[in-house]
């Protein structure tokens, strides 16, 4: 994404986002997961494969009437892990309902968090229909500037001897389109269908995102065009980003992942902050509203609440307004693009001249 007198304000923006990343809440256990009545409950349904008079059958049965634990092909293998996540999702998700529906009985009004999440209405399989409809269109308008952005590079910047744009960052985007594509995708997925696998997958993509965003931020607030250079500063961070992903894929902590992706993204805010503070780039504007919407996704995210009728919580406020943002991140993006081409295509005229 993103003179004394002015460093002195950035520092204390820096510091302001820092405060505000470190007042999210970890959550590593939940109030509902203490309930003996719930935890009586998912134990029975894995056992039975029944929640009240619902059943599952993935719960019992693996493949052609062979007992899960026989299962030896690889393809078969894969295929029962995932009825086994799906097995213990279903009951996680249908003992919860159970509970809230008899904790209304008895005058409980507030919901409570089970494994983490506030319940929500299930439909169509999907568990968080509104975050993941979100969700989607946030993937929706990166795909959208992505794809802008490669017609510009195509069809309008003045280009080079070779044919190339007069444009070094363009590669750095389209890693960065692919990664936000990418990240939104899984995020969607997880929040259709919560299991281990879908998990991992949605957090490790977040973080391939996160700190290559960094990576991006620093070379290009800092006008870094020398290939060494940039293997330099970009190969310690993308070391650290690809060890916290392999441990995450060992042993997934959500608190310390959440805790990377904040410091990750304070940092990047902060380089954005500082460039568009002190830089004279005439969209810099865009950076700046980028960061103050950045703030208030975050600012949403911290005041966690129940989802209303079981479909709109907090997060799901919070990705609402990560959209027009998003459009308008890639809006900059082109308009950089645009910037420099036209520069240093200037610059290359009076050269050659």
């Amino acid at each position: 994404m993103f003179a004394t007198t002015k460093m002195l304000d950035c520092c204390y923006v820096a510091a302001f986002l820092l405060v505000l990343s470190s007042s999210i809440p970890v959550l590593n256990a939940s109030a509902g997961d203490a309930d003996q009545n719930y935890r009586s409950c998912v134990t029975e349904c894995g056992e039975t494969g029944c929640v009240g008079g619902k059943c599952f059958p993935e719960c019992t049965i693996s493949l052609n009437g062979v007992p899960l634990n026989h299962s030896r092909n690889l393809i078969e293998k894969l295929i029962v892990q995932w009825k086994k996540g799906s097995c213990k999702n279903n009951c996680q998700y249908h003992c919860m309902i159970d509970r809230e529906e008899k904790r209304a009985l008895l005058d409980h009004h507030d919901p409570i968090k089970y494994n983490g999440k506030w319940p929500y209405k299930c439909i169509y399989g999907i568990q968080e229909p509104a975050s993941v409809a979100l969700l989607a269109l946030n993937l929706a308008m990166h795909f959208h500037g992505w794809v802008s952005f490669i017609s510009l590079l195509k069809n309008k910047l003045p280009l080079k001897v070779g044919k190339k744009a007069h444009y070094g960052y363009a590669g750095l985007w389209h890693v960065y389109g692919f990664l936000s594509v990418n990240a939104f995708f899984w995020c969607a997925v997880h929040h259709s269908r919560d299991m281990e696998l879908t998990e991992k997958l949605d957090h490790s993509s977040t973080v391939a995102l996160v700190g290559f965003s960094l990576i991006l931020a620093i070379l290009r607030t800092l006008n870094i065009s020398n290939e060494a250079n940039r293997v330099m500063i970009s190969a310690p961070l993308t070391s650290f980003v690809t060890t916290h992903i392999l441990y995450n894929c060992f042993m997934l902590d959500f608190g310390w992942n959440k805790t990377i992706c904040q410091v990750l993204i304070v940092m990047q805010l902060t380089v954005w902050t500082i460039w568009g503070v002190i830089n004279q780039h005439p969209s810099r504007w865009k950076v700046l509203l980028v960061i103050f919407g950045s703030i208030v996704s975050l600012l949403l995210q911290a005041f966690d609440f129940p989802p209303y009728q079981g479909l709109i919580d907090a997060h799901a406020l919070s990705l609402a307004s990560t959209v027009p943002f998003a459009y308008l991140w890639w809006s900059f993006v082109r308009d950089d693009a645009e910037f420099l081409a036209s520069k240093r295509a200037k610059r290359s005229k009076m050269k050659s001249k």
